[in-house]
Protein backbone atom coordinates (compact mmCIF):
# COMPACT_ATOMS: atom_id res chain seq x y z
CA UNK A 1 0.00 0.00 0.00
CA UNK A 2 1.31 3.45 -0.90
CA UNK A 3 1.87 5.91 1.92
CA UNK A 4 -0.94 8.15 0.69
CA UNK A 5 -3.39 5.25 0.74
CA UNK A 6 -2.16 4.25 4.20
CA UNK A 7 -2.53 7.84 5.39
CA UNK A 8 -6.14 8.01 4.22
CA UNK A 9 -6.86 4.63 5.82
CA UNK A 10 -5.20 5.46 9.13
CA UNK A 11 -7.10 8.73 9.56
CA UNK A 12 -10.58 7.39 8.80
CA UNK A 13 -11.94 7.68 12.34
CA UNK A 14 -10.71 11.25 12.74
CA UNK A 15 -12.11 12.20 9.33
CA UNK A 16 -15.51 10.84 10.37
CA UNK A 17 -15.36 13.00 13.50
CA UNK A 18 -15.06 16.08 11.29
CA UNK A 19 -17.72 15.01 8.80
CA UNK A 20 -20.21 14.24 11.58
CA UNK A 21 -20.15 17.82 12.90
CA UNK A 22 -23.75 19.07 13.35
CA UNK A 23 -23.20 22.08 11.06
CA UNK A 24 -22.06 19.84 8.21
CA UNK A 25 -24.91 17.36 8.67
CA UNK A 26 -27.45 20.19 8.85
CA UNK A 27 -26.12 21.70 5.63
CA UNK A 28 -26.39 18.36 3.86
CA UNK A 29 -30.05 18.21 4.94
CA UNK A 30 -30.62 21.68 3.51
CA UNK A 31 -30.92 23.27 6.97
CA UNK A 32 -28.88 26.37 6.23
CA UNK A 33 -28.92 29.82 7.77
CA UNK A 34 -27.14 33.01 6.76
CA UNK A 35 -25.68 33.56 10.26
CA UNK A 36 -24.11 30.10 10.15
CA UNK A 37 -22.67 30.64 6.67
CA UNK A 38 -21.19 33.96 7.78
CA UNK A 39 -19.82 32.29 10.92
CA UNK A 40 -18.18 29.63 8.74
CA UNK A 41 -16.60 32.25 6.49
CA UNK A 42 -15.44 34.22 9.50
CA UNK A 43 -13.60 31.27 11.03
CA UNK A 44 -12.27 30.29 7.59
CA UNK A 45 -10.73 33.74 7.31
CA UNK A 46 -9.02 33.38 10.67
CA UNK A 47 -7.23 30.19 9.66
CA UNK A 48 -6.77 30.78 5.92
CA UNK A 49 -4.85 34.00 6.55
CA UNK A 50 -2.17 31.83 8.15
CA UNK A 51 -1.81 29.41 5.23
CA UNK A 52 0.89 31.25 3.28
CA UNK A 53 2.92 32.19 6.39
CA UNK A 54 2.72 28.56 7.56
CA UNK A 55 3.93 27.33 4.18
CA UNK A 56 6.82 29.78 4.28
CA UNK A 57 7.73 28.69 7.81
CA UNK A 58 7.60 25.03 6.75
CA UNK A 59 9.91 25.69 3.80
CA UNK A 60 12.36 27.64 5.95
CA UNK A 61 12.80 24.69 8.31
CA UNK A 62 13.30 21.94 5.72
CA UNK A 63 16.77 20.42 5.71
CA UNK A 64 18.87 19.41 2.70
CA UNK A 65 17.28 15.98 2.60
CA UNK A 66 13.90 17.58 1.94
CA UNK A 67 14.90 20.20 -0.62
CA UNK A 68 12.81 18.38 -3.21
CA UNK A 69 9.74 19.71 -1.37
CA UNK A 70 10.70 23.36 -1.96
CA UNK A 71 9.14 23.51 -5.42
CA UNK A 72 5.91 22.04 -4.08
CA UNK A 73 5.77 24.58 -1.27
CA UNK A 74 6.40 27.41 -3.73
CA UNK A 75 3.55 26.15 -5.89
CA UNK A 76 1.23 25.93 -2.89
CA UNK A 77 2.12 29.49 -1.89
CA UNK A 78 1.31 30.80 -5.37
CA UNK A 79 -2.03 28.98 -5.34
CA UNK A 80 -3.00 30.10 -1.83
CA UNK A 81 -2.05 33.77 -2.03
CA UNK A 82 -5.00 36.10 -1.62
CA UNK A 83 -7.54 33.49 -0.53
CA UNK A 84 -8.09 35.32 2.74
CA UNK A 85 -9.15 38.38 0.73
CA UNK A 86 -11.62 36.23 -1.23
CA UNK A 87 -13.24 35.25 2.06
CA UNK A 88 -13.59 38.85 3.20
CA UNK A 89 -15.20 39.69 -0.15
CA UNK A 90 -17.64 36.77 0.22
CA UNK A 91 -18.57 37.99 3.71
CA UNK A 92 -19.30 41.48 2.42
CA UNK A 93 -21.27 40.19 -0.57
CA UNK A 94 -23.34 37.95 1.71
CA UNK A 95 -24.32 40.90 3.89
CA UNK A 96 -21.72 40.56 6.62
CA UNK A 97 -19.25 43.07 7.99
CA UNK A 98 -15.88 42.20 6.48
CA UNK A 99 -14.08 45.03 8.26
CA UNK A 100 -15.28 43.81 11.64
CA UNK A 101 -14.17 40.27 10.83
CA UNK A 102 -10.73 41.45 9.70
CA UNK A 103 -10.29 43.36 12.96
CA UNK A 104 -11.75 40.59 15.11
CA UNK A 105 -10.45 37.49 16.85
CA UNK A 106 -10.99 33.80 16.04
CA UNK A 107 -13.11 31.44 18.06
CA UNK A 108 -11.16 29.33 20.54
CA UNK A 109 -11.39 26.20 18.37
CA UNK A 110 -9.94 28.05 15.38
CA UNK A 111 -7.20 29.63 17.46
CA UNK A 112 -6.19 26.23 18.82
CA UNK A 113 -6.08 24.73 15.32
CA UNK A 114 -3.84 27.52 14.02
CA UNK A 115 -1.65 27.46 17.13
CA UNK A 116 -1.11 23.71 16.80
CA UNK A 117 -0.05 24.11 13.18
CA UNK A 118 2.51 26.77 14.08
CA UNK A 119 3.78 24.77 17.03
CA UNK A 120 4.19 21.60 15.00
CA UNK A 121 6.32 23.36 12.39
CA UNK A 122 8.49 25.22 14.89
CA UNK A 123 8.84 22.53 17.54
CA UNK A 124 8.77 19.28 15.63
CA UNK A 125 9.19 17.93 12.11
CA UNK A 126 8.16 20.64 9.59
CA UNK A 127 7.08 17.95 7.12
CA UNK A 128 4.18 17.32 9.50
CA UNK A 129 2.49 20.38 7.99
CA UNK A 130 1.43 18.22 5.05
CA UNK A 131 -0.95 16.46 7.42
CA UNK A 132 -2.84 19.74 7.66
CA UNK A 133 -2.80 20.02 3.88
CA UNK A 134 -4.53 16.64 3.65
CA UNK A 135 -7.26 17.73 6.06
CA UNK A 136 -8.05 21.10 4.48
CA UNK A 137 -7.78 20.08 0.84
CA UNK A 138 -9.38 16.67 1.31
CA UNK A 139 -12.32 18.26 3.07
CA UNK A 140 -12.67 20.86 0.32
CA UNK A 141 -12.73 18.23 -2.41
CA UNK A 142 -15.55 16.33 -0.73
CA UNK A 143 -17.65 19.22 0.55
CA UNK A 144 -16.92 22.61 -1.00
CA UNK A 145 -18.78 22.48 -4.31
CA UNK A 146 -21.90 20.48 -3.33
CA UNK A 147 -22.34 22.34 -0.06
CA UNK A 148 -21.66 25.65 -1.77
CA UNK A 149 -24.46 24.92 -4.24
CA UNK A 150 -26.86 24.04 -1.41
CA UNK A 151 -25.94 27.19 0.51
CA UNK A 152 -26.29 29.45 -2.51
CA UNK A 153 -29.62 27.96 -3.57
CA UNK A 154 -31.11 28.00 -0.07
CA UNK A 155 -30.00 31.51 0.84
CA UNK A 156 -30.37 33.04 -2.64
CA UNK A 157 -26.83 34.40 -2.63
CA UNK A 158 -25.00 35.75 -5.70
CA UNK A 159 -21.97 34.00 -7.17
CA UNK A 160 -19.85 36.81 -5.73
CA UNK A 161 -20.64 35.54 -2.21
CA UNK A 162 -19.45 31.99 -2.99
CA UNK A 163 -15.94 32.45 -4.40
CA UNK A 164 -14.10 30.74 -1.54
CA UNK A 165 -16.15 27.54 -1.56
CA UNK A 166 -16.46 27.25 -5.32
CA UNK A 167 -12.79 27.92 -6.01
CA UNK A 168 -11.66 25.36 -3.47
CA UNK A 169 -13.97 22.68 -4.76
CA UNK A 170 -12.39 22.89 -8.22
CA UNK A 171 -8.82 23.84 -7.30
CA UNK A 172 -8.38 21.13 -4.70
CA UNK A 173 -9.35 18.34 -7.08
CA UNK A 174 -6.02 19.00 -8.78
CA UNK A 175 -4.26 19.74 -5.50
CA UNK A 176 -5.17 16.40 -3.97
CA UNK A 177 -3.64 14.50 -6.90
CA UNK A 178 -0.52 16.62 -6.55
CA UNK A 179 -0.52 16.00 -2.81
CA UNK A 180 -0.83 12.24 -3.34
CA UNK A 181 2.26 12.22 -5.56
CA UNK A 182 4.22 14.13 -2.92
CA UNK A 183 3.22 11.83 -0.08
CA UNK A 184 4.15 8.75 -2.08
CA UNK A 185 7.70 10.11 -2.32
CA UNK A 186 8.04 10.32 1.46
CA UNK A 187 10.02 7.24 2.37
CA UNK A 188 11.16 8.17 5.87
CA UNK A 189 9.17 6.42 8.63
CA UNK A 190 9.67 9.50 10.82
CA UNK A 191 8.22 11.81 8.16
CA UNK A 192 5.31 9.47 7.54
CA UNK A 193 4.56 9.24 11.25
CA UNK A 194 4.70 13.05 11.60
CA UNK A 195 2.28 13.60 8.70
CA UNK A 196 -0.12 10.95 9.99
CA UNK A 197 -0.12 12.36 13.51
CA UNK A 198 -0.68 15.90 12.25
CA UNK A 199 -3.58 14.76 10.05
CA UNK A 200 -5.24 12.94 12.95
CA UNK A 201 -4.96 15.94 15.26
CA UNK A 202 -6.05 18.40 12.57
CA UNK A 203 -9.16 16.41 11.70
CA UNK A 204 -10.15 16.65 15.36
CA UNK A 205 -9.31 20.35 15.67
CA UNK A 206 -10.99 21.28 12.38
CA UNK A 207 -13.98 19.21 13.42
CA UNK A 208 -14.16 21.32 16.58
CA UNK A 209 -14.17 24.48 14.45
CA UNK A 210 -17.31 23.20 12.70
CA UNK A 211 -18.81 22.11 16.00
CA UNK A 212 -18.42 25.64 17.31
CA UNK A 213 -20.60 27.13 14.54
CA UNK A 214 -24.03 28.41 15.68
CA UNK A 215 -26.84 25.84 15.56
CA UNK A 216 -29.82 27.83 16.86
CA UNK A 217 -33.02 25.85 16.31
CA UNK A 218 -35.15 28.93 15.66
CA UNK A 219 -32.89 29.92 12.78
CA UNK A 220 -33.36 26.52 11.16
CA UNK A 221 -37.13 26.81 11.55
CA UNK A 222 -37.06 30.23 9.93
Amino acid sequence: MSFYAQLVNDTRAEREYLLSAPAILACQRGEITLPRYLAFLTQAYYHVRHTVPLLMACGSRLDEQHRWLFDAITEYIEEERGHDRWILSDIQQAGGDAAAVEAGQPALATELMVSYAWDSIQRGNPVAFFGMVLVLEGTSVNLATPMGQLIQRTLGLPDTAMSYLYSHGSLDQEHIRFFESLMDRLDSPADQAAVTHMAKVMYRLYGDVFRALPMEAHQDAA
